[in-house]
């Protein structure tokens, strides 16, 4: 954690407010490493463990998805672990669908 988290506080629903993580590209690829290898991890799960490690009650998942896309693109980090092949975001990954399958099986 060298970094400063940014924290938001945003509405949510009519009358609460929440404190949102606006994750980091580089806090997104540390939290890729621990997802355990050969497997799909939630990406909510992600998601929830980065606002608690940062001390806010939710990360913001559109910026997440912003990451996870540039991360496909020219990180290499495992972006495949939390990416659901099956699901329409994963054509949105460099390689697409494929190549998240292959990482995972290459990886078992």
């Amino acid at each position: 954690m060298d970094e400063l988290p940014i924290i938001k506080t945003r509405r949510k629903g009519r009358s609460l407010m929440q404190n949102m993580l606006i994750p980091s590209e580089e806090m997104v690829v540390r939290a890729l490493w621990t997802a355990p290898a050969g497997r799909l991890s939630d990406l909510g799960e992600l998601r929830q463990s980065l606002a608690k490690q940062y001390g806010a009650e939710a990360c913001c998942p559109v910026t997440v998805q912003q990451h996870l896309v540039r991360i496909s693109e020219a990180r290499d980090a495992p972006f495949w672990r939390v990416v659901d092949p099956d699901r329409p975001f994963a054509r949105r990954m460099s390689g697409g669908p494929e190549r998240i399958r292959q990482q995972l099986a290459e990886e078992k």
